[in-house]
């Protein structure tokens, strides 16, 4: 999944380095990590499984694909929608401290 954030943030004018910073804030990653995870194409229920979610992961709120975020009560669907939400607001151009939720 990770090219296709990529992708969708680079084509709204976003870097990849902002698509890696929103990784590593909600999922808890090292830049280095990060990169292993990638280079070992690491499955995303492994990846999240490894991860160490962020703990204001909780006020990651809104609708994603018609379906608000702090309602999914599946927490492995829960994690990627809020993957796919601070995506979507990078994309939409709001401030990385915002989507960071600082």
């Amino acid at each position: 999944m990770y090219p296709h954030y990529v992708a969708k943030a680079v084509k709204k004018g976003r870097t990849q380095a902002e698509v890696d910073t929103v990784i590593e804030w909600l999922l808890g990653y090292s830049p280095a990590q990060l990169r292993e995870h990638l280079d070992a194409e690491t499955t995303i229920l492994d990846f999240l499984n490894s991860a160490t979610m962020n703990p204001n992961a909780h006020l990651i709120t809104g609708v994603v694909c018609g379906v608000r975020v702090e309602n999914i009560d599946d927490p492995h669907m829960r994690d990627i929608r809020y993957l796919d939400k601070l995506i979507d607001e990078l994309a939409k151009g709001k401030p990385l401290e915002k989507i960071l939720r600082t």
